[in-house]
């Protein structure tokens, strides 16, 4: 820079400078105006406040505050409501962030076994609570939402207390046992829609009919005029009618909402009540932004709308091969299982199946059921472990522009770590007890089912991933340091921890500062093996079937064994339940104590509250322990038959793009081997040319497809590409990459 320019930067500093005066003259301004705008509403509040029937919970919508700030400008009116509380039987010890509360709502749902709505896996069959029900826990005033924390910070994890206070949690919970159930769930009868096209299949007969707008409404009308009153489930397969009217509302919740709720007349929504044990049937629509449920009335009849989305994806396949899929899941099931029924999702039909396989012979071990855990261990496994792995390493972390890149896919991964359990009430092994025990005790300890409050020093010289979850706020909810030197507090299963301590590059400093201790089972074992062995015979017919759709309907059929599997895991952890439904404005008295509102349109609010409830087949301790495997095993896995070690510790520093729950990207070229096994790494996309690399989900998602794609057809792309180039390799790969940049 010369003296010129120099003079010149300064003339143009100084026309910054003075914008910069000028914009915080207008804030000024605004910031007065906003001030008094506060202070008009707050003496409206408080001149609606002595109003002797005024009630916070109405307030507070219309003022745009939560009840507790109604609360703190008129005292008097808080004595109204209940105070804030949760359930003393089960409030985990320390509440966690809101980006913990449920990261699996925010994973893809071919990703983890959260991506399914909490309805569908926090409950048990004919167990819990009704959707739009008021749950018998205690009540919590309604709130709306609160802010959000700063992502990314450091977030503490609850610890167990101190002395006999802290030992009392490692208990059983007081007459509650999984038991297995002594009834037969109730068959649904059910249909298929194309909510595209019209086409309605139901059993044998199949046929379009006129859905009109494609509102609630007119779909009700014209399924009910054409199919028998038996029918109580109708899966959508495609067409997404919730979705219909998107483009009006700033979020897809409340298009679903709106959809939801607008008129049916004849038609009401479905209360729950009247149905006999056994009939899955929950009260109430549940509003989700991707997988929805409306449920309706009429009089007797009981009509479910759903998304086999749940279930599925069903890739464009038609109403008739879904319908042919249930059809072969159900047969695959049935060979192990004669009194299978497919309920309203996976995960409660997971938790089902499962429940008929606990012990009944007499004299055998757990026989009269499986303890559930005391309500703070619950809360405590609902704080502090968490579930698949999803993090992606953009520049500078990683090159700019990636030479190539591949996807590595574990086949069914849960699947792999359901051998070992949890079972019985767990050993409480504080410092001082692990400290005095051996070191073949120690390292018993840490290789039984367990789950250890540690603080954690990344080695010196560690140039590869973070091995150890660490919490912090935020959407993220965890992260994985990997900076040398670095310390951090965090709880982990005991299969990271022994990864930490005894993988092959270097071990990491581990200070055991509390733990839980189960003894080990197989509570699991047969109900994943019945459940590879259906998989395995539904992967073998889409691979050799002769008919197209055959194929089609059994690879879909073994989408859908794998999605019982892995939702049914994450049921097992009961996360808090989510309860949606919705009031018309001016009705907010009928809004049930504890909920959030989530959103108005003037003339509905619509609302959602997280409760837990007594539920004999919880079990966090089992989702915790297959979690935990799984995320060790993402690391490094030992393949006994072939002799060699996998995962994302056996490929070079700095290779690593991401990881998504059993799924890991690298810019690494490897071969590793495949047998089509759970837990098996699949080479299932690859893009063998350089590429940008992504900066955000939508982009590495965007990668992923088109990567699956190109290894899918490779062979047939280069054939093309030689084509395009006039037979020149050098600029088909120019064209491939074209390809990929478009």
């Amino acid at each position: 820079m010369d003296a010129k320019g120099y003079n010149a930067a300064l003339t143009e500093l100084r026309g910054v400078r003075d914008d910069i005066k000028t914009v915080r003259k207008d804030l000024d301004r605004l910031q007065r105006e906003l001030e008094q705008l506060e202070r008009d509403r707050d003496e409206r509040i408080v001149e609606l406040a002595a109003f002797e029937k005024a009630k916070a919970d109405r307030i507070a919508p219309a003022a745009g505050l939560s009840v507790a700030d109604i609360a703190a400008l008129a005292p008097d009116l808080g004595s109204g409501s209940p105070t804030l509380q949760q359930p003393a039987e089960t409030a985990p010890p320390r509440a966690p962030a809101p980006g913990a509360l449920a990261p699996d709502l925010r994973q893809g749902a071919d990703d983890t076994a959260s991506a399914l709505p909490v309805e569908d896996t926090a409950q048990a069959p004919a167990a819990a609570p009704a959707s739009g029900a008021t749950p018998d826990a205690a009540e919590e005033p309604v709130t709306t939402a609160a802010a959000a924390e700063p992502e990314g910070e450091e977030r503490e994890l609850p610890s167990i207390p101190a002395g006999e206070r802290g030992d009392a949690w490692a208990a059983a919970a007081a007459n509650l046992v999984s038991r297995r159930p002594t009834y037969t769930q109730q068959v649904w009868d059910t249909a298929f829609l194309d909510a595209e096209t019209g086409m309605l299949v139901h059993k044998a007969n199949s046929g379009p009919v006129d859905l009109g707008s494609r509102s609630a409404a007119d779909i009700l009308t014209a399924v009910s005029a054409v199919l028998p009153e038996s029918v109580e489930r109708i899966y959508i397969t495609a067409g997404d009618p919730w979705h219909r009217d998107a483009d009006s509302f700033p979020y897809l919740t409340d298009a679903v909402a709106d959809w939801l709720n607008a008129p049916t007349p004849g038609w009401t929504v479905a209360s729950g009540k009247g149905q006999a044990k056994g009939k899955d049937r929950l009260a109430g629509h549940f509003v989700h932004e991707r997988l929805p449920v409306g449920r309706w009335q009429k009089g007797p009849r009981h009509l479910e709308l759903c998304p086999v989305g749940g279930w599925f994806d069903p890739e464009g396949a038609d109403p008739v091969t879904v319908r042919d899929a249930f059809v072969l899941l159900w047969k695959a099931l049935h060979e192990h299982w004669p009194d299978v029924v497919l309920m309203g999702s996976p995960a409660r039909t997971g938790r089902d199946l499962w429940s008929r396989t606990i012990p009944t012979k007499t004299g055998a071990k757990w026989a009269d059921g499986y303890p559930v855990m005391s309500s703070e261990i619950r809360g405590l496994l609902h704080a502090t472990a968490g579930q698949g792995r999803a993090e992606l390493f953009t520049p500078p972390q990683v090159p700019q522009q990636l030479p190539q890149i591949t996807e590595l896919d574990r086949t069914f991964a849960y699947a792999k770590h359901t051998w070992i359990g949890a079972v019985g009430a767990p050993q409480r092994v504080s410092a001082a007890t692990f400290a005095s025990w051996s070191e073949k005790e120690q390292i018993n300890a840490l290789y039984a089912p367990s789950h250890w409050q540690i603080r954690v020093t990344v080695p010196q010289g560690w140039n590869h991933v973070g091995l150890l979850p660490a919490p912090i706020t935020g959407e993220a909810a965890w992260t994985y340091p990997n900076e040398p030197g670095g310390t951090f507090v965090t709880w982990a299963g005991g299969a990271e921890v022994n990864l930490a301590l005894r993988n092959h590059l270097m071990p990491w400093k581990i200070e055991i500062l509390d733990g839980l201790v189960w003894e080990s089972g197989s509570p699991l074992r047969e109900w994943a093996d019945k459940l590879k062995e259906a998989w395995n015979r539904l992967t073998s017919l889409a691979a050799l079937h002769g008919d197209e759709r055959e194929r089609t309907a059994a690879h879909l059929a073994a989408r859908a064994v794998r999605s019982i599997l892995l939702y049914g895991i994450g049921a097992f952890a009961q996360r808090p339940r989510l309860t949606t439904g919705s009031a018309p404005v001016g009705e907010e008295r009928s809004i049930p104590p504890g909920a959030e509102i989530i959103s108005t349109d003037g003339e509905f609010i619509t609302w959602e509250r997280r409760t837990f409830s007594p539920d004999p087949y919880a079990h966090p301790e089992w989702a915790a322990g297959v979690w935990s495997g799984a995320r060790a095993g993402l690391l490094s896995l030992r393949m006994r038959q072939d002799n060699v070690s996998v995962g994302a510790l056996h490929l070079p520093p700095g290779t690593i793009i991401a990881f998504r729950t059993d799924a890991i990207y690298t810019t690494a070229d490897v071969n590793w081997p495949y047998h089509g096994q759970p837990g098996d790494y699949l080479k299932k996309g690859h893009l063998p040319f350089p590429v940008t690399a992504p900066t955000t989900l939508t982009e590495l998602m965007a990668l992923k497809s088109f990567g699956r794609g190109f290894a899918s057809d490779y062979e047939q792309g280069l054939e093309t590409a030689v084509r395009a180039a006039g037979g020149d390799p050098d600029m088909a790969q120019q064209w491939l990459q074209d390809r990929q940049e478009a």
